[in-house]
């Protein structure tokens, strides 16, 4: 019987490898796939563009997952139906912690659960945590690249225009006291930086019995690269260009010293 593509990502089996890179942006996905050695389109549908192909040996795919976690998860779930054991986020964020800068490069190894589609999984109890083989890796490229990096909890939450301190961060001035304090209590928790899809990729792997986890680029901060009416200055902002091109490299040597560590395991050298 011949095997049904998936709904939303339109690819089988033999579409995906074990080693997935995740990123939002459907146009990164060909800036990813540029740099392996061999590369095939597989499919475009809607927000999810993948390619796969092979990397100094490694099978790779790399599928992107549209913003937030409601996409993400439906990325995980048919990416892991077509046989992918790890999944690793690749994409921007924002800096929270005062030391997170621009340019800097940021490993989550948990996220906080500020989106709604987890609590669809799991209760709230359950936590999202990167695999400890993607940090590790993770860590060991950013040394061996001399990267300044930053190991940490991610805020992850659906609405990118709320929970800021600036009075005008949402349309017509709408802001809830409780939003005044929501960063500085963040801090106060060592919470290092905030995006919107690490806890789906952190929950639905463990859950699944799958390795994933995320690695970002810094490309502002959440208090000081906004303006008083709260919006983001974008032609600051270095969301192409070189930053991506080094986090594009990054997020693929990781995957490859994961692979390498598998591949060492299997002859039993590790």
């Amino acid at each position: 019987m011949e095997e049904k593509k998936q709904y939303h990502l339109h690819t089988t089996s033999a579409d995906v490898a074990p080693y997935v890179l995740l990123p939002g942006d459907p146009h990164r996905v060909p800036l990813v796939a540029k740099l392996w050695d061999e590369a095939r389109f597989v499919a475009d549908n809607r927000e999810h563009v993948t390619y796969t192909g092979t990397y100094k040996g490694m099978p790779i795919t790399c599928t992107s997952t549209g913003m937030g976690c409601p996409s993400t998860a439906i990325a995980v779930e048919e990416l892991a139906r077509c046989g992918a054991t790890t999944m690793m986020r690749m994409g921007t964020t924002a800096g929270i912690a005062s030391n997170v800068h621009p340019g800097d490069l940021v490993i989550f190894d948990s996220a906080c659960r500020f989106e709604g589609t987890t609590k669809c999984y799991v209760p709230p109890e359950y936590p999202a945590v990167s695999h400890h083989e993607i940090v590790a890796a993770a860590i060991q490229t950013a040394e061996r690249l001399g990267r300044t990096f930053h190991v940490g909890t991610s805020r992850c939450i659906d609405a990118l225009y709320s929970n800021r301190p600036d009075p005008n961060c949402s349309f017509g001035g709408y802001h809830p006291h409780a939003w005044d304090h929501f960063l500085s209590d963040l801090r106060q928790m060592n919470v290092i930086a905030g995006e919107m899809e690490s806890a789906a990729v952190m929950v639905l792997t463990r859950l699944f019995g799958l390795r994933g986890g995320a690695i970002c680029m810094c490309v502002a901060s959440l208090t000081q690269d906004f303006d008083r009416g709260g919006q983001l200055d974008v032609s600051s902002i270095p969301y192409g260009g070189d930053r991506i091109e080094q986090l594009n490299r990054i997020a693929l040597d990781t995957m490859y010293q994961i692979y390498r560590n598998d591949q060492a395991k299997a002859s039993g050298t590790k």
